[in-house]
This record gives structure tokens, C-alpha cells and sequence, in this order.
């Protein structure tokens, strides 16, 4: 018997937005990277969630878990952005156009807050949990 039962949902969702947000920092910490390991510009990183239960779905349902968990990170397939600015090192010597990240600032913020506010919803729930279950212990106690 668990004494808090929705508490590993939100655990692992926890998780999961605590890794979204870490993607989110490295393309916004990437947005002006015109050259990356492989010599081509930055390309933005996308985090793709699945829940538990697809994965245990055929299995029995009672053991089916409701959690979420990060299917995988994925490069971003937008091409890079295209600027013309003759005197820069990157610059393609024929056209003067510098290839920049596919990363929007803007969509990043965006997406960092829903992360946030996500991220704050299932703490909250976990906090309730807590107290719900103190108070359940306390009246034992009486």
C-alpha cells in the first residue's frame, strides 16, 4: 500500500521538466553559436515526452504506472537563420551570409515558462501530498 499514490506521476514529471528546462538553457546558450563541433551552426533541441503507460500497455492494469518520462532529445529541423554580414568571420566568402542557430529567443522563453509553470504545478502537488499525509498520520496519533 503506498501512502502517497500520486506522488511518483509527480516525481517523474519533476524529472522530465527538470531535463526540458536544461535543453531549453543550452539552445538559449547557443542562440549566436555559428559554428559547433561539426563546423555547421548550432541546431536547436527539441525534448519529446512519452508517458509509462504506452510502454506498459499490454501488461497488467493494475502495474500500469501513470508517469511521464523523456522519449528522447531531437535536433530541431527548421533551417539555420540566413544574415548578410560582409565582414564577418563566418561569413560564406561568395554571399557575405552568416548562418546562425534556428533557435527564436522568444519561442525559448515561452517554452521555458510553460516548463516553469509545469514544473511548479507538480511541486505544489507534491507539497499537498506531504501535508495531506501529515495530517493523516496526525489523527492516528489522537
Amino acid at each position: 500500500m503506498k501512502l502517497m499514490p500520486g506522488l511518483d506521476s509527480s516525481v517523474s514529471a519533476l524529472q522530465a521538466e527538470r531535463v526540458r528546462l536544461e535543453v531549453i538553457s543550452q539552445n538559449i546558450a547557443n542562440a549566436n553559436a555559428t559554428k559547433s563541433a561539426g563546423g555547421q551552426p548550432y541546431q536547436r533541441q527539441v525534448v519529446r515526452f512519452e508517458t509509462l503507460l504506452q510502454e506498459k500497455l499490454g501488461q497488467d492494469s493494475e502495474a500500469v504506472p501513470q508517469a511521464v518520462k523523456v522519449a528522447r532529445i531531437i535536433k530541431d529541423s527548421r533551417p539555420p537563420n540566413e544574415v548578410y554580414q560582409p565582414g564577418h568571420p563566418d561569413a560564406d566568402p561568395s554571399t557575405h551570409l552568416v548562418r546562425y542557430p534556428n533557435v527564436n529567443i522568444h519561442e525559448e522563453m515561452a517554452d521555458m515558462i510553460a516548463s516553469s509553470r509545469a514544473y511548479e504545478a507538480n511541486l505544489a502537488v507534491v507539497k499537498n501530498a506531504r501535508t495531506m499525509t501529515l495530517q493523516t498520520l496526525a489523527i492516528g496519533r489522537r
